[in-house]
């Protein structure tokens, strides 16, 4: 036992360039790429309407040019952060997490308003969401906590007051925002990730209680989210207001028939659909692909998740483990949520679809987070150890 136990421990301390000769998960990095040139795709025959009829019919690629450029800093940013070693980021878990909270509190004070929502903040002219980095602080805290907490993740203090309270430092500046599409999605991912680190079902199932309580009351003192409850439940009682959305979206998918109307040939991007190439860019690549290529689409994601939750499992270390899970669940639970509201399944949410919908700073994120799992499955095929050192 000794010699096994001295064996590991000259394993765990080997030099960095000599743990990380493995190459990146060739397949998973496939994937992400695909994902990225069909939607880049999408985006452009979904939004070059809007586009011509923003710039007075001068210009059709006013979205995918901003699409592009955000693409190209997150491709730039997945590169190096498959590269940067895990150890870097779990000692930026807290600081990261604290700027995460002052980002998200400074909303408040000078943030820009959109489509009557105040999340953004201007940057040298360029809009800014601080809620899409704190969806990624707060899974990296979520990773360091778990492994700090080890085994004690299964008290009550550990993991329910732990994770818990780190959590609600997020959601109350998310909840002062009025976000609750973010507050939904971070805690699903939450709990996803608590499971993973151990805390006990029971307590899980009690948050969910809580969490449902939560949302029944938020509705009832939040108009506009009551309003879209009503409008998802009957949406032909008001087709001409809170309803027409909806309608719109699935007057879409159900135009597309099996095969579609082809590629570019969508009717309903003809400024009848709102936010076509954001929210609702599904609808959009339901129309001209048809339920065929729709299942593609579902397929390419569920491989990309699934292969990301293989190199989760497939990792060297815990944190490495919960990290991997988290970035992957994030994409999941997005994509998951995204295409129940399009196709009326749940409310409207707000929530974009990972790779597809229009917004900068959502891509840049999701392209950096798959590099750092990238960087997680170049140890795939290395002994596994219980905890190396960070």
């Amino acid at each position: 036992m000794a010699a096994v136990d001295s064996r590991l421990a000259k394993e765990n301390h080997r030099p960095l360039k000599n743990r990380t000769k493995e190459s990146v998960d060739y397949p998973f990095l496939f994937l992400v790429l695909l994902l990225l040139s069909v939607g880049l795709a999408m985006l452009y025959s979904a939004s070059y309407a809007q586009s011509e009829y923003d710039t007075g019919y001068a210009i059709s690629t006013k979205y995918l040019q901003k699409q592009a450029v955000c693409a190209a800093i997150g491709l730039i940013a997945m590169f190096f952060f498959s590269r940067i070693p895990v150890k870097f980021w779990y000692r930026l878990a807290w600081p990261l997490y604290g700027l995460s909270i002052l980002l998200l509190l400074s909303v408040l004070v000078i943030g820009e308003e959109v489509n009557g929502a105040r999340r953004w903040i201007s940057l040298a002219g360029i809009q800014f969401q601080p809620s899409e980095v704190a969806k990624f602080t707060m899974i990296l805290l979520f990773a360091r906590l778990t492994r700090s907490f080890g085994q004690d993740a299964k008290q009550f203090r550990f993991g329910v007051l732990g994770f818990g309270g780190a959590l609600m430092g997020i959601l109350v500046p998310l909840g002062l925002e009025k976000h609750l599409s973010a507050i939904l999605l971070m805690g699903m991912v939450a709990v996803v990730m608590m499971y993973v680190a151990g805390t006990s079902p029971k307590w899980l199932m009690a948050g969910a209680g809580a969490a449902v309580v939560f949302v029944a009351l938020y509705i009832t003192f939040m108009g506009y989210a009551g309003d879209r409850v009503s409008a998802w439940l009957h949406p032909e009682l008001d087709p001409g207001d809170t309803g027409y959305q909806i309608l719109q979206s699935l007057y879409a998918i159900g135009s597309g028939g099996l095969f579609g109307l082809g590629y570019g040939k969508s009717r309903q991007k003809y400024l009848y659909l709102p936010f076509q190439y954001n929210d609702y860019i599904f609808a959009i690549c339901c129309e001209e692909l048809g339920l065929v290529g729709a299942l593609a689409i579902i397929v390419l994601f569920a491989a990309t998740i699934f292969r990301g939750y293989w190199i989760a499992l497939n990792a060297r270390d815990r944190f490495s483990t919960v990290l991997a899970a988290g970035l992957v669940t994030l994409i999941a639970v997005q994509t998951i949520l995204n295409l129940c509201v399009v196709t009326n399944l749940l409310p409207s949410t707000g929530i974009a679809l990972p790779f597809f919908s229009y917004g900068g700073t959502a891509l840049a994120v999701n392209l950096g987070e798959m590099g750092i799992v990238l960087h997680i499955s170049r140890y795939r095929n290395q002994r596994k150890i219980q905890e190396d050192s960070l």
